[in-house]
């Protein structure tokens, strides 16, 4: 298992799920880390997909974790994302991951903002096709039914299905066959507990190492001459200090 994914750098673009201790910036980057992988992670709270494309301020806070290294999080003014772009220059990874799906579900509407995730899912996907880089994105998995964000299964359903069908040049990573609605208890509805993230990590490490595409980003990075580095590149930039953690339900 140590080498299986040996040659593969990813980038990972996460969402509230990577923000905070025991999350899937511990449970499933330490995974895929000990297949082999480099793994950086960068997180934004509460935001939609294009965030990624420019500096911006995230709601509740931005995280990164480099490689095996500690969680570093930022909250207030100064949780400003990294655009993808800056990113990838700085990291050189050989496929991208997305992982994001909750915050753009628009739980607390009556009606499924459809249109708004379309656009907000394409702005990303084009930016990543531009860089020409395979990527995966990881959607929404069932979490438990309300809860301060009103997270319903029926929601994390259509959600899930309609991502399926709009994140091409990406491979759909479906996390609704990880597990049955309500299988791993949350906190608040939409975050696990540290059982529930330990679960829900190795499920999606096990079905991501599996990926043929993921795979062939290994064996492409072997050719290379082994994966690129975790670490900035010469000249990059460095992460802001980080801030005191918020509470670890904000989402």
């Amino acid at each position: 298992m140590q080498s299986a994914l040996a040659g593969l750098s990813l980038l990972v673009l996460g969402d509230s799920h990577w923000a905070a201790p025991q999350y899937l910036a511990h449970t499933l980057q330490d995974q895929l880390i000990q297949r082999g992988a480099r793994v950086v992670s960068f997180a934004a709270c509460g935001a939609p997909a294009s965030i990624w494309l420019s500096a911006r301020v995230a709601s509740c806070g931005t995280a990164q974790r480099v490689q095996n290294g500690q969680l570093e999080q930022v909250r207030g003014a100064n949780a400003r994302t990294t655009p993808l772009d800056e990113l990838v220059r700085q990291y050189r990874p050989n496929m991208i991951v997305v992982s994001m799906g909750d915050t753009m579900a628009g739980y607390v509407q009556r009606t499924f903002p459809r249109d708004n995730i379309r656009d907000e899912v394409q702005a990303l996907t084009d930016r990543i096709k531009s860089l020409n880089l395979p990527c995966i994105w990881i959607g929404p998995s069932w979490g438990t039914e309300g809860g301060p964000f009103l997270k319903t299964f029926d929601r994390v359903r259509e959600m899930s299905a309609y991502l399926a069908t709009i994140v091409t040049p990406c491979t759909y990573v479906d996390s609704t066959r990880l597990s049955q609605p309500g299988q791993w208890a949350t906190f608040d509805g939409q975050h696990y507990t540290v059982d529930g993230y330990r679960a829900y990590g190795q499920a999606l490490a096990q079905t991501i190492a599996a990926m043929p595409e993921v795979q062939a980003a290994a064996r492409a990075g072997q050719a290379a001459g082994g994966a690129a580095p975790a670490a900035p590149a010469q000249g990059g930039a460095r992460p802001a200090a980080p801030a005191a953690p918020a509470p670890a339900q904000r989402r």
